[in-house]
């Protein structure tokens, strides 16, 4: 049956194993950070506050002796609750407004008299049935500042757009190393600072700086166990980082069905990050980055160290790989070699030539839409209705199968032949959907459901993807840049669940032709299946079968050789016995 998922444990031993999970672990902490404010910032029912000191409830038909006892009985927004205070005042309670009664004869529920409206200047009274404290309630973020409650999600995907951005930059620059570590003390920092903020907007910005980090660790994350596993564990390797990441919205589930109180609820999450910060300073430097830096003897030991743990009599001598580096320097090499091999790479660097700019838009175009149409199945899937706990320790499980079968679909067929018939399939299933009749409620769960998972597949696999479509020097950018374009998506996802307004299938028409559009300019991506990765641009544009090089010039044969036997080592230390 191929490689399968026990296969691929079963093979990282020992150097490779450690490394490879205690990468993913943390992964984990960003699926909880980027899930958090589910049911940290959620609204509970409420109205105005009370004037004075209550001597009887009535709501509808129903006379209570304190508000506490309505809200079992609260059905809509509409609602309002009477109240009579020991003074003899009869008052009605909205959620954004009170009004009192003028004549203040019989406690009923409707009147028809006059009223003097008046404000929430006493503060408001929550349903603490659910929930006994959230950002909401902390701060009162309902009526007039229900709007910066609308900002807190908002807010934290623009700093994950901004640190894909910069800490895959950082980590082409300073390397994968550096920024694992700032970025795991970041997390955990961070999430643990944002139980104590003292007031709205403290809360908003160390949660932006808390999405920053946790974005920027999953991109470098991505590309670290890329660079670490041999070819044949590639594809798996990768992949499992989401699993993780889906275990980490599990847990968000599970923590707050348990905690009841935001502040509570967001130390016991940023807890589970604590094990990994102890330990990630041990983690080593990838030898791929190292080379592409030609610090051949930091390579050469992270080698050795390797074949220590995996205990290879003869590990590779990365001297003897150079060595036709140092001859080409000799009888060929020009100042403009040397050049590129100290340039310092930016984001205009993914788009050199035609051919890598076409794959740079064809890659973000799919990043894009896979994180569109991930959110809008998503918000869809609230019609499954029942516990809302459940629901969504549901939603993280069903991405597990997902991702088998992505893996299983990219080691047999390919990543591009994979990619092509999930991503056309979720735009036929958005097609299907808006012919299913609208009280037919289980069949368009189910649908929603299998349009998640189409998209979800292709999800997963555009980050693996990405790695092996760009060479080392850009690899952490590309995977960067690609995630903004990913945050950039799920930014828009809201907004075009709103637009359901105008028509109620809009949001699947709009994803279903972005998912069409990015499956057919899939078609021109080059297939990653079983190559090694590539160290240069001029590498990477050989393998789209262009000819000419970024640099107009034949790219240099020892960088591609040495890399590959680098490559080929990592795998042969995950299979060689004791």
């Amino acid at each position: 049956e191929g490689f399968s998922s026990v296969n691929f444990f079963l093979s990282l031993y020992r150097f490779q194993a450690c490394v490879y999970f205690a990468s993913v672990f943390q992964a984990m902490s960003c699926g909880i950070h980027y899930l958090a404010s589910v049911f940290m910032a959620v609204t509970p029912n409420f109205v105005c506050g009370i004037p004075g000191n209550v001597s009887s409830v009535l709501f509808y038909n129903s006379s209570e002796s304190s508000i506490e006892d309505i809200w079992t009985l609260w059905t809509s927004t509409e609602n309002y609750i009477v109240i009579r205070l020991e003074n003899g005042e009869i008052w009605e309670l909205n959620q954004c407004s009170r009004s009192k009664r003028e004549v203040s004869l019989d406690l009923a529920y409707e009147y028809q008299g006059n009223k003097s409206i008046f404000s929430c200047s006493d503060g408001f009274l929550y349903d603490d049935t659910k929930w006994k404290s959230t950002v909401v309630t902390q701060w009162d973020l309902v009526c007039d500042r229900e709007w910066l409650a609308k900002l807190i999600q908002p807010t934290f995907m623009l700093g994950v757009l901004i640190g894909a951005v910069i800490f895959g930059d950082i980590a082409d620059r300073l390397g994968r190393q550096r920024v694992i570590w700032f970025t795991s003390a970041g997390q955990f920092v961070f999430g643990v600072a944002v139980a104590f903020t003292f007031d709205y907007y403290s809360f908003v910005i160390v949660r932006f700086l808390l999405a920053m980090v946790s974005s920027g660790y999953l991109v470098v994350a991505f590309v670290y166990v890329t660079e670490f596993v041999g070819i044949k564990a590639r594809t798996w390797a990768s992949m499992h980082v989401h699993a993780f990441f889906a275990v980490g919205i599990m847990v968000v589930a599970l923590v707050g069905f348990l905690v009841r109180t935001w502040w509570v609820y967001q130390i016991f999450l940023s807890i589970a990050t604590l094990p990994f910060v102890l330990c990630c300073w041990m983690l080593p430097e990838t030898p791929f980055w190292l080379l592409s830096e030609e610090r051949y003897e930091d390579a050469q030991k992270v080698i050795n160290i390797m074949a220590r743990w995996n205990k290879v009599s003869a590990p590779c001598k990365v001297s003897e790989l150079c060595s036709v580096q140092q001859d080409d320097l000799v009888s060929g090499g020009t100042g403009d070699n040397d050049t590129s091999s100290t340039k310092k790479h930016n984001i205009l660097d993914l788009f050199c030539n035609w051919h890598i700019a076409r794959r740079t838009i064809t890659v973000w175009l799919i990043w894009f839409t896979g994180s569109l149409g991930y959110y809008v199945f998503s918000l869809s899937s609230v019609s499954l209705g029942g516990n809302e706990y459940l629901n969504l320790f549901l939603i993280g499980a069903v991405e597990l199968p997902c991702y088998v079968i992505a893996c299983i679909g990219m080691d047999k067929l390919g990543r591009r032949n994979t990619l092509i018939p999930f991503l056309i399939l979720s735009a036929l299933i958005c097609v299907l959907i808006m012919f299913i009749p609208q009280d037919f409620n289980i069949l368009i769960v189910l649908a929603n459901m299998a349009g998640k998972f189409s998209i979800g597949v292709a999800f997963g696999l555009i980050y693996l993807y990405t790695a092996e479509l760009y060479p080392t020097i850009v690899r952490s950018l590309a995977v960067g840049s690609g995630s903004m374009m990913c945050r950039a998506g799920s930014v828009v996802a809201p907004f075009c669940v709103y637009l359901r307004s105008v028509w109620i299938f809009m949001p699947l028409l709009l994803v279903g032709i972005m998912a069409l559009l990015s499956g057919i300019l899939t078609i021109m991506l080059p297939e990653t299946l079983g190559k090694p990765l590539t160290n240069t641009l001029a590498e990477a544009t050989e393998m789209g079968r262009n000819k000419k090089s970024c640099s107009g010039k034949t790219p240099p044969a020892h960088s591609g050789a040495a890399l590959e036997k680098i490559e080929m080592f990592c795998q042969e230390t995950v299979s060689t016995e004791k």
